[in-house]
């Protein structure tokens, strides 16, 4: 069985639903047909078949050609999330949403250069790591380090935190299946856990706010909850009334137009997945999720190759955390951080970036060698069973024909 076409399901069924839930957030029709769909809707169904034929297009070129640019892709998207930045830039071209500058307006519509960072990071991860072993050192993962920092620094200066934490966790699932040691994760894990105080007074008021409103909420506190735990407090009302098996779609419609959930549409759109369908539905929601996940690990196993199977598990990690982090955000444990939930909130940058990711995992799996294969990361010391994707030496010991060993 290819587990690819698992995530191609998963992706599809995923989008459908995010196109379902968007018009339940927007639409001011509570029972609405076909034709009646909102504006944002139909230009999600409309980035849907666009992020559906950049995921044909990418199946095609063996992943080999594609990871051949990585360091390129790599580049220009640094360039632009540094041109973000640049001062003096109108905002007719740099769209400011929210004290963010995270958007380049295209005239039909806005780009967001930190999405398809997250391909071009695995990519260029994948390209440094696959025959390298100075990462299985503790000062050997500086410069996985300083690659994962680039768009990390440039992102959360824009700022966008939430899309920034995400590149950490996809390094440390890269760095884990690359042979890195655990404990030297584990270390520089507790070091950033140490040195997180010190990190608190130089954090922008609101994200304060917005971590200090959690610790209220936990404390029994619903003071935050008409002020800055606004969004969260609404989210957790509409997902309260979504019971186990969900409500029927006119109350549900109702339910979410009267709770005037802000960015219902974006990052909070799993609470009116849970007030249509109820714990059940957000359940079935989530398993797709694994299934998209575990479609793609296994992908990852089956691959022998280490540019493979390194890009089969940074994709993934991408997606898993922005899950787990988008639905604490929703159920009121974690502090809200501007992360989106893959293939189902509105936006195109983000739609198309993750149909790009499966179609990167389609290309693994349509491509990866077949066995016989030494698994990956796994180098001879000796040049009489060389490694098969690592560069043979131009001098050494050598095997004739007859099967004997002669040297030049």
């Amino acid at each position: 069985m290819n587990w690819g076409w698992v995530t191609v399901v998963a992706s599809l069924l995923l989008s459908l639903l995010g196109i379902y839930a968007i018009d339940m957030g927007l639409n001011e029709n509570l029972d609405p047909t076909l034709g009646q769909l909102s504006t944002t809707a139909i230009k999600q169904f409309i980035f849907m078949i666009m992020g559906i034929l950049a995921c044909l297009v990418i199946m095609l070129p063996h992943y080999k050609l594609v990871s051949a640019f990585a360091w390129l892709y790599f580049v220009i998207c640094i360039a632009l999330l540094v041109f973000l930045l640049v001062p003096g830039i109108p905002s007719s071209i740099v769209t400011p949403r929210n004290g963010a500058r995270s958007w380049i307006n295209l005239g039909v519509t806005d780009f967001q250069p930190s999405e398809i960072t997250k391909i071009a990071f695995v990519l260029g991860v994948a390209q440094y790591l696959r025959f390298r072993t100075q990462h299985r050192k503790l000062r050997g993962l500086v410069v996985p380090g300083i690659i994962a920092m680039i768009p990390v620094g440039l992102i959360t200066v824009q700022p966008d935190l939430g899309t920034a934490s995400l590149f950490v966790p996809a390094l440390f699932a890269m760095l884990i299946a690359a042979g890195a040691r655990l404990r030297h994760l584990t270390l520089i894990v507790l070091c950033a856990a140490m040195s997180a105080p010190i990190a608190y007074p130089f954090m922008r008021p609101h994200q304060k706010a917005r971590i200090e409103a959690i610790v209220k909420q936990f404390q029994g506190d619903e003071s935050t909850n008409f002020d800055i735990n606004f969004q969260s407090s609404r989210a957790q009302m509409l997902i309260a009334a979504g019971q186990v098996t969900g409500t029927p779609e006119p109350t549900a419609r109702a339910l979410v137009r009267y709770n005037a959930l802000p960015e219902r549409e974006n990052d909070m759109i799993f609470a009116v997945v849970v007030a249509r369908f109820g714990l059940l539905g957000g359940m079935a929601m989530l398993g797709l999720y694994a299934l998209w996940v575990i479609g793609a690990l296994i992908v990852a196993a089956s691959c022998r190759e280490p540019m493979g199977r390194l890009i089969a598990v940074g994709l993934p990690a991408f997606i898993a955390t922005q899950v787990i982090i988008n639905v604490g955000m929703n159920i009121g444990i974690l502090p809200i951080i501007g992360i989106t939930l893959p293939f189902l909130s509105a936006g195109g940058s983000s739609l198309i970036t993750c149909w790009i990711m499966t179609g990167l995992l389609m290309n693994v799996a349509f491509h990866r060698p077949k066995p016989p294969y030494r698994s990956s990361f796994e180098y001879a010391d000796d040049d009489d069973q060389p490694h098969p994707l690592k560069p043979s030496r131009p001098y050494g010991k050598q095997v004739g024909f007859s099967g004997r060993a002669f040297t030049r």
